[in-house]
């Protein structure tokens, strides 16, 4: 059910013609779009989803995430749970505390960790993720500069806010949201994944669908108010939107505009919550407007560079240059040839990166692909079939979604032939990520070579089977 009143763009203030445009220009664009919704005046005005993705489903936001948290800080704060100045290590106790404190580590205050300027010379989350004692490793670093001097991008820190809240509420970061922010916003479909110690990861994790980030953007854009409440205070949405620190050692303009408490400034005077890949909630104070935006590219500043072309003038009245719209938004199943028929030999992996386990191709041209897990968490092989034709619709196969074991992730694939190779597309819709695998048999030994589109890591990796 809709929850955000839909209206024309005209009726907003802005031009059919230029919104086809915006759309045109990123459907032509290099960077994979998948789902975007645009607010104006507290309506959609535009909202659409390149096939097979669709605006219902979960997506997985990344740091997005940070904003999230921010909120349930501030909201923290609001209710007396803990102060801006705090020290860090005020929330912990010897078992998770190192036996020196560093004369850093114990000026570390709850407002770096919202900054990114704990004093750490590089992002935490790697040593974190090296553990299962996460909070324990944190603390355990060096801190290299004093606290509050320089801006480091830095997940770690977010953990530790999840980790702090966890510490003073004894529940959850996801479920502290739920009832505060998720229940009332009608995100009743946010997930969020959780530490091996059992705490919200904060900084990374959360999933929730399109029209639940937009409902956020439009919260940003009331101040923190919805259908008449005040879920979150209107000064905390104000402090942590704005530049709190300098952060000119970034690369590409829009991550050098300031930042705040986990949201980024931009230019134009705009602000935003981003994630991995391109994923986006980008707020445009000065014209009553927020664009939602999902997609796969390593190369985030080139979806800000459009919007700027395309949908900053559109938003102020003025000419958009002219890009033809598809009649049809779409990511096609791989054109070319079907695979030759398969001989139904299951050929086995030995432990690999990809989690393939076994494959199979059989007479028919489809493809049986089992993996020993698709996400931490999972305890049992999933099988994924791959057949010709179009996108194949997969979301009974039982992909576990990590926050939630009863629940599956959709998924769809498609087979193609490489020459003599079979070629399997499986795109996992409620992530950015597109997987795909081309198999090669020769002397009874298949060799599979992994492609995946977007990666934090190698996106390439080859597999040969056990003989």
């Amino acid at each position: 059910m809709s929850r955000l009143p839909r209206s024309a763009p005209d009726a907003q203030g802005l031009s059919v013609a230029a919104l086809d445009s915006f759309v045109g220009a990123l459907d032509a664009g290099a960077p994979e779009i998948q789902t975007l919704m645009l607010l104006r005046h507290g309506h959609v005005v535009l909202e659409e989803a390149w096939a097979p993705y669709r605006l219902e489903d979960p997506h997985l936001l990344f740091s997005v995430s940070k904003s999230f948290t921010s909120t349930a800080i501030g909201l923290a704060i609001d209710a007396g749970l803990l102060k801006l100045d705090d020290p860090v290590v005020s929330f912990f106790d010897a078992e998770v505390l190192p036996e020196t404190i560093s004369p850093n580590l114990a000026a570390m205050q709850v407002r770096h960790l919202l900054t990114m300027t704990t004093g750490h010379s590089q992002d935490t989350v790697e040593a974190l993720s090296r553990d299962r004692r996460m909070v324990k490793v944190f603390l355990g670093l060096e801190v290299q500069r004093e606290p509050g001097t320089v801006f480091v991008y830095n997940s770690g820190a977010t953990y530790m806010l999840s980790a702090i809240l966890q510490r003073l509420t004894g529940e959850r970061l996801v479920d502290y949201l739920r009832r505060r922010l998720f229940e009332p916003l009608g995100a009743t479909e946010a997930s969020w994944q959780a530490s091996t110690e059992g705490i919200t990861t904060g900084g990374w994790g959360l999933s929730i669908n399109t029209e639940s980030l937009a409902c956020f953007g439009q919260l940003l854009l009331q101040n923190g108010e919805w259908n008449g409440t005040q879920l979150v205070p209107a000064e905390w949405y104000t402090a942590a939107t704005s530049k709190q620190v300098p952060n000119d050692n970034q690369e590409n303009p829009d991550w050098k505009q300031g930042y705040g408490y986990q949201f980024w400034r931009g230019r134009h005077n705009t602000y935003r919550g981003d994630g991995a890949f391109g994923q986006y909630v980008l707020v445009f104070p000065d014209y009553d407007a927020a664009l939602v935006v999902t997609s796969a590219t390593g190369d985030m500043q080139a979806i800000l560079n459009t919007v700027w072309e395309f949908l900053l003038p559109a938003l102020e009245g003025k000419e958009v240059p002219a890009v033809p719209r598809p009649e049809h938004l779409q990511l096609p199943a791989p054109a070319g040839a079907a695979p030759t028929a398969g001989d139904g030999t299951t050929y086995r992996f030995a432990d690999n990166l990809a989690g393939l386990t076994a494959v199979r191709l059989d007479s028919d041209g489809s493809g049986t692909f089992t993996f020993a897990g698709l996400e931490p968490g999972a305890t049992s092989p999933v099988d994924i079939v791959v057949r010709p034709g179009d996108w194949a619709e997969l979301n009974s196969v039982g992909v576990l979604k990590e926050a939630d074991p009863q629940s599956t992730q959709r998924v769809v694939s498609s087979a193609s032939a490489d020459g003599t190779a079979f070629v399997a597309t499986i795109r996992f819709v409620e992530t950015p990520f597109v997987l795909t695998l081309t198999c090669r048999t020769e002397d009874g030994v298949m060799t599979v070579d992994a492609e995946q589109n977007v990666s934090f890591g190698p996106t390439h990796l080859t597999i040969i089977s056990e003989v």
